[in-house]
């Protein structure tokens, strides 16, 4: 599958899930699962700040922050996920996003293609429900990037 048209750390994510067996594609997202960074201070306690995705069968929320930058650089977005850890399909796949799309522009994260979930190739090895969870995830974070950066607009993909 091709992945030119992800941002490069997405790239390499999604190759590297590429290169493996089923199984051990499930080994992998619970790497990501324990690697999902915990919420900072001002997250912990508030709850408000998040939004959570209610497509997904667990309760997931999340947060996104812009830092800007100085000069021609655009702004950055950081990504904040709470997941239970009980549930390390959702995790995991927050720990994808997190890797693969925190720290890059709006622009960035808003052309990262809609389908991208599928090309981690899990789509046998966990339900379609979970599958939906997972690009109800991506979508939401694009729609709070582009809300966040309404000079921002998605790039059309064929």
């Amino acid at each position: 599958m091709n992945t030119s048209a992800l941002p490069a750390a997405l790239a390499e994510i999604v190759d590297d899930f590429q290169a493996l067996t089923e199984p051990e594609r499930l080994q992998l997202l619970l790497e990501f699962s324990r690697g999902l960074p915990e919420l900072p201070e001002r997250l912990k306690d508030h709850p408000e700040l998040m939004e959570q995705v209610v497509e997904c069968q667990t309760p997931l929320f999340l947060s996104i922050e812009t830092e800007p930058h100085d000069g021609d650089t655009p702004d950055v977005v950081r990504l904040f996920f709470k997941a239970p850890a009980e549930a390390p399909t959702t995790r995991g796949f927050a720990g994808v996003l997190h890797e693969g799309l925190d720290g890059l522009s709006a622009q960035q994260i808003l052309d990262v293609p809609d389908d991208m979930p599928e090309l981690l190739g899990l789509t046998r090895a966990i339900t379609p429900l979970r599958m939906r969870g997972m690009s109800a995830m991506l979508g939401r974070v694009k729609r709070k990037v582009a809300a966040a950066a309404p000079q921002q607009s998605p790039a059309p993909h064929s």
